[in-house]
C-alpha cells in the first residue's frame, strides 16, 4: 500500500498516513486511479483538531475491515478543510442540499469525474460499511441512476454558487439589521440564537460600530452583555486565556474544546474595541489574556500562528475531550488545600455533580475574585493543569488567519498600548509575505516554514489585507500599503465575479484556480469572514488611507453584492454589515504628524476614539508612500492631527482635547467645526 500522506503539510493528512485504508492526497492522481478502475471516489473531509474526525477514524479508518471494504471498491481521497477550504465548500453544499445538514468529518462518494451522488458527515462503524455496502451495489447495477444522481447534485450546487441580487445597504438596512439581532438575541444568557452557540465575533464588530455611528444603546448593550457572558463561561479559558471553538449549550457553559486562531484572533479585536467604547475592565483582562494566548500557545517560531489546538488530548492511548481543562472539587483540593480547593470550586462553578462529563466541570467565572488571592491560585491551577497531557498543535500556517492575527495583534496592541504585539505582528506579516508568495501568487498554508501547494483563496487576499492595512496604521510604515495594493490587485483581477466584477461580488477561489465541478462562491459569514466580506473590508480600508475611487467603488459593490443576506439574515452577514457601517460613518481619516511626547498624546487620543470605518496614521509630514501624511505639514513646528470626514476636512488641532471632540462619535460631518480644507 502506498504511502502518499506521509510528508504533506497538513497535520491532518499525517494523522492518517498509517492508517490500513489506502489514502490518496486530493488531485488528479487520485481521479485518473478511479477512472482506471472504474471505481468511486471516497472523499473524507476534516481537519486536525476536529472531535468527531477522531472517532470516525479510531472506529473505521484504523479498523481493517472497514479499510479492506474501502480499498477493494474506491479510491479513498483524504482532504483538510482548511487546507483546501475550496473542495470543502464544494461537497459541503452537495452534502447539505443532500441531508439538509453539514458538519465534519464529511464523507461524500463522487464518480470519477468529481460528481457527488451520496454524501454524509460522521458515520459509526456498522453504519459505514453498510454504506460502503450499498454504494459499490448502486455502481455495479444501478450506473446509470447513480450517475444521474451526481449530474442533479452538481446542478443545484452550481445553482447555489450564482450572485445574489444587489442591494446597497444604506442607513435602513443597517437599523433593521440591528432590531433583527435584537429580536434573535438572548440577554439572560448573551449571544444569538440557541445551542450550539458560537462567539458571533464579526456581529460584535458590527453592533460596535453602529453604536459608534449612530449612538443607539441597545447595540453597546448587545455587545457587552454577550462579551460578559463569554468571558465568565466555560467556552473561555479562565486559567490560560482564549476561547474554544463554541459551546455545546446556550449559556456558554461546556465548550466543543478546539481553540482556533481564527476565533482568537477576532475576539481579540472585539475585546479591545470593546474596552476603546467602555473601557471595561473585564474586557481590557480577557484581551490580554487572549493575544498571552496567541503568543505563548500557537505562534510558531517561523514568526507565524498555528491554526488550531485539538478538541481532545491523548492518553493511554485514548483521545478524551476535555481531560486536559475539566476539574473535580477532589483535583482542586489536591493542587490548592481544602480551604483554597473549596473557594475556587464555588468562584469557579467546579461541583460535585460535574457540569461536562464523568462528575468534572469547567471553570467558569461568574463574578470577579479578589485579584491578589486570585492570581495566586490561578498561577498554581496552571502549573498543575500544564502537567496534565495537552492537546495537540495544528501547526499549519494558514494565510487567512493569520491575516487576521496580524490585524487584531496591530490593533489591539495600539489601543492597549503593547508595543510587543504591534512587532508579533510585524514579524508574522514579514513572514507571509517572504514565505506565502510564489512565483507572485499566494498560497493557502505553510507549516516548518515549507509552503504547501495549494493556492490561496478569496478570504487570504482579503484577511491579509486586512492585517497588513492594520499595521500600516499601527507603525506607519509604507511597505505594509504598499504590499496591500498589490493583493488586492490580484484579488480584483483574479476573483471578482462575473462579468468582469459588474455583480460585485467574488468568488472563492481565483479564475486561473484548480477546475472544480463547481466554482464556489458563498457570501455568508460564518466563524470568520467570507472571502467577499474580507476583501470589501479591506476595500474600504485601502481607499480611505489612499483616496482611490476605484477601490471604494469595489468596496460599495461588494457590499451591494451581499444586500440581500444581509437583509435577511443578519447573524450571517457579520463582517458584510460591519463594512457597510465603515461606509456609512466615513471615510474618516486621521494623520498624525510629527514626533515626541505630543505626537503620542494625539496618537493616543486617535487611537482610541471608537469612530466606525476610522482609519489614523502616524509619520513624518509628506512620509514617502504615505498619501495620508502627503500635504501635513507641522504647526509652528510641532506635533498636528489632520481630521477628515466625508474627505471634508478640519483645520489641523494641536492638542489631544480639541482632536478628542473632532472625532467624538455621532458628530454629524453637516456641522464640521473650525473651518474646511481639502481632503
Amino acid at each position: 500500500m502506498a504511502d502518499r500522506l506521509r510528508d504533506a503539510t497538513s497535520p491532518y493528512l499525517r494523522q492518517h498516513a498509517d492508517n490500513p485504508v489506502d489514502w490518496w492526497p486530493w488531485g488528479d492522481d487520485a481521479f485518473d486511479e478511479a477512472r482506471r478502475r472504474d471505481v468511486p471516489v471516497l472523499l473524507s473531509v476534516g481537519y486536525a483538531a476536529c472531535h468527531w474526525c477522531h472517532v470516525m477514524a479510531h472506529e473505521s479508518f484504523e479498523d481493517e475491515a472497514v479499510a479492506a471494504a474501502i480499498n477493494a471498491s474506491f479510491v479513498p481521497v483524504k482532504v483538510d478543510r482548511e487546507e483546501r477550504p475550496d473542495v470543502d465548500a464544494v461537497y459541503m453544499a452537495a452534502t447539505t442540499a443532500m441531508t439538509g445538514q453539514g458538519g465534519w468529518p464529511m464523507t461524500a462518494f463522487l464518480t470519477p469525474d468529481g460528481r457527488p451522488f451520496h454524501c454524509g458527515t460522521y458515520f459509526p462503524r456498522e453504519h459505514l460499511l453498510a454504506v460502503l455496502d450499498a454504494v459499490r451495489e448502486a455502481w455495479a447495477d444501478r450506473r446509470d441512476a447513480v450517475l444521474a444522481q451526481g449530474a442533479a447534485v452538481t446542478e443545484a450546487v452550481a445553482r447555489t454558487a450564482g450572485p445574489l441580487p444587489g442591494a446597497p445597504i444604506d442607513d435602513a438596512a443597517l437599523t433593521a439589521a440591528v432590531a433583527a439581532l435584537r429580536r434573535d438575541f438572548s440577554q439572560q444568557l448573551g449571544g444569538f440564537g440557541g445551542a450550539p452557540k458560537f462567539p458571533p465575533s464579526m456581529t460584535l464588530e458590527h453592533l460596535l460600530r453602529h453604536h459608534a455611528r449612530t449612538g443607539d444603546p441597545a447595540a453597546l448593550a448587545m455587545v457587552e452583555r454577550t462579551c460578559e457572558a463569554m468571558a465568565r463561561g466555560g467556552i473561555h479559558d479562565q486559567l490560560a486565556g482564549g476561547f474554544a471553538r463554541y459551546s455545546v449549550d446556550a449559556a456558554w457553559v461546556v465548550p466543543h474544546f478546539e481553540k482556533m486562531l481564527y476565533d482568537n484572533a477576532q475576539l481579540l479585536r472585539v475585546y479591545a474595541h470593546l474596552w476603546r467604547a467602555t473601557r471595561s475592565p473585564l474586557a481590557a483582562r480577557v484581551a490580554r489574556s487572549t493575544a498571552g494566548f496567541l503568543l505563548r500557545d500557537l505562534r510558531t517560531p517561523e514568526g507565524g500562528f498555528a491554526a488550531s489546538l485539538d478538541a481532545d488530548t491523548v492518553a493511554d492511548g485514548r483521545s478524551v475531550e476535555g481531560l486536559t481543562y475539566a476539574w473535580t472539587p477532589a483535583q482542586l483540593r489536591d493542587v490548592l488545600g481544602d480551604d483554597d480547593g473549596a473557594r475556587a470550586a464555588e468562584a469557579l462553578g467546579v461541583t460535585d455533580a460535574g457540569t461536562f462529563e464523568d462528575g468534572a466541570s469547567t471553570l467558569q467565572l461568574a463574578e470577579d475574585p479578589d485579584p491578589a488571592w486570585w492570581g495566586g491560585v490561578r498561577a498554581r491551577l496552571l502549573a498543575a493543569r500544564d502537567e496534565r497531557p495537552q492537546p495537540a498543535r495544528d501547526d499549519k500556517v494558514v494565510t487567512a488567519w493569520n491575516g487576521l492575527a496580524i490585524a487584531a495583534l496591530a490593533d489591539a496592541g495600539t489601543i492597549l498600548e503593547e508595543p510587543s504585539w504591534v512587532e508579533a505582528a510585524r514579524d508574522c506579516a514579514d513572514f507571509l509575505l517572504r514565505w506565502h508568495v510564489a512565483d507572485g501568487r499566494m498560497r493557502r498554508a505553510s507549516r516548518a516554514g515549507v509552503v504547501g501547494a495549494a493556492p490561496a483563496v478569496a478570504a487570504d487576499h482579503g484577511d491579509l489585507a486586512e492585517g497588513l492595512l492594520a499595521l500600516h496604521q499601527a507603525t506607519g510604515e509604507a511597505r505594509w500599503l504598499a504590499a496591500t495594493g498589490d493583493v488586492l490587485d490580484v484579488a480584483l483581477e483574479r476573483f471578482a465575479g462575473r462579468p468582469a466584477g459588474d455583480d460585485g461580488g467574488f468568488f472563492d477561489v481565483a479564475d486561473d484556480a484548480e477546475r472544480l465541478v463547481v466554482r464556489p462562491r458563498d457570501p455568508t459569514d460564518g466563524p470568520e469572514p467570507s472571502g467577499q466580506s474580507a476583501l470589501a473590508g479591506a476595500l474600504v480600508t485601502y481607499a480611505a488611507l489612499t483616496g482611490s475611487s476605484r477601490h471604494r467603488d469595489a468596496a460599495e459593490r461588494a457590499v451591494a453584492a451581499a444586500g440581500l443576506l444581509a437583509r435577511q439574515a443578519p447573524r450571517f452577514a457579520g463582517w458584510a454589515l460591519a463594512t457597510a457601517e465603515a461606509l456609512a460613518a466615513g471615510p474618516l481619516q486621521v494623520a498624525i504628524v510629527g514626533d515626541g511626547p505630543r505626537a503620542a498624546e494625539l496618537l493616543r487620543a486617535a487611537r482610541r476614539s471608537p469612530a466606525a470605518g476610522a482609519v489614523v496614521v502616524p509619520g513624518a509630514p509628506d512620509a514617502p508612500g504615505v498619501p495620508l501624511l502627503a500635504d501635513r505639514p507641522l504647526v509652528d513646528g510641532g506635533p498636528a492631527a489632520y481630521v477628515c470626514r466625508g474627505f471634508v476636512c478640519d483645520l489641523p488641532v494641536t492638542t489631544p482635547d480639541l482632536l478628542s471632540e473632532q472625532l467624538a462619535p455621532y458628530r454629524d460631518v453637516r456641522n464640521v467645526s473650525r473651518g474646511k480644507m481639502p481632503p
